[in-house]
């Protein structure tokens, strides 16, 4: 396993080098700059312009902003600056005299990692992901076996609904039910302390892979169910259970991780609207206000944060995939 960990990590360089090509591209064709309009919304003059181009190598060819942003360059002071081989996003162009990491992983003070921007969207990923195989599993494990009944039937249509309808207007829909007419909650919550509060978004958020799990398991189930194995537990006089929960469920699980492993990835990496919609003050705000503002350093290091948890959690199924079935070996 060594081997395979190892080998996996290495091919994130080649990922996050193509990642990172593709979004330097994509954000310097975009038309503007990160100076066309400042923080108080005021036209930057031409000298300021030019100054501020010289000060953060954006004067430079594009290839070699390329180049010292990944490897490094040399500065002012004839000193090597290392880019993000070493760990540095580089400086914010708007957020001035703050680092992407400073923005992204530093908490308020007084208040710990989970109070960072990435730990605001590491804990909505993880509350939507748990909500979605809570309700998941379960009721794609009652579908197959109640299949063709009115349970299976109402479970597809909950499932047909989750699929079919993009989170924000889910969003639209349950804001307007729970904080307009029965103001339940409130649409941007004052403080993000209470648990309460993270209900309605992390719902919002999981519910398309809720409804996505839910599906995968039953049909996956349908399948295991067929096997000769699973007649041959039941001829034994295997209890119900221990047939289902020991034999079925183990078995049918290999495709449903492989489905949540990016999902996890895509719940953090996917809640820009969501965040956007209910204030929140999570990565994916922050990547849509960079965005907006055509800060550059911030959309980079955004994007290759995302890159890396997407790769991990591949790397992680294919972990999993060994406890889930022994006859499958990384090496």
């Amino acid at each position: 396993m060594g081997k395979f960990l190892i080998r996996r990590f290495l091919w994130l360089i080649p990922v996050i080098l193509v990642v990172s090509g593709i979004t330097f591209i994509l954000m310097h064709s975009a038309p503007g700059g990160p100076w066309d309009r400042d923080l108080s919304a005021r036209q930057v003059d031409p000298s300021t312009q030019r100054m501020l181009d010289e000060y953060f190598g954006l004067d430079k060819p594009l290839w070699r902003q390329f180049v010292a942003y990944i490897i490094g360059d040399i500065d002012k002071e004839s000193k090597f600056d290392c880019g993000i081989i070493c760990g540095d996003l580089g400086p914010s162009y708007r957020q001035r005299g703050m680092t992407i990491q400073q923005i992204l992983f530093m908490p308020p003070e007084g208040k710990n990692f989970l109070y960072s921007r990435f730990g605001y969207s590491m804990r909505l990923g993880f509350y939507a992901i748990i909500f979605a195989i809570v309700l998941g599993i379960p009721a794609g494990i009652i579908s197959a076996l109640k299949q063709n009944t009115l349970i299976d039937y109402v479970s597809l249509f909950f499932v047909t609904v989750g699929i079919s309808i993009p989170n924000f207007v889910m969003a639209i829909f349950l804001i307007i039910i729970f904080a307009s007419t029965l103001h339940w909650v409130n649409i941007v919550p004052r403080s993000w302390d209470q648990v309460n509060v993270w209900i309605l978004p992390a719902v919002i958020l999981g519910f398309n892979t809720m409804a996505r799990t839910a599906r995968l398991t039953r049909s996956s189930m349908l399948e295991v169910m067929r096997q000769d194995y699973i007649r041959t537990a039941r001829s034994k006089g295997l209890a119900e259970g221990l047939v289902i929960f020991r034999h079925m469920l183990k078995n049918s699980m290999i495709p449903v991780v492989t489905m949540l492993g990016p999902s996890l990835a895509f719940l953090v990496t996917g809640s820009f609207i969501i965040e956007t919609m209910f204030g929140f003050p999570g990565m994916g705000r922050a990547f849509v206000t960079a965005i907006t503002q055509r800060d550059y350093s911030m959309i980079m290091g955004t994007t290759i944060i995302y890159a890396v948890l997407v790769a991990i959690a591949n790397v992680s199924v294919d972990v999993i995939y060994v406890f889930l079935d022994p006859r499958i070996k990384l090496d």
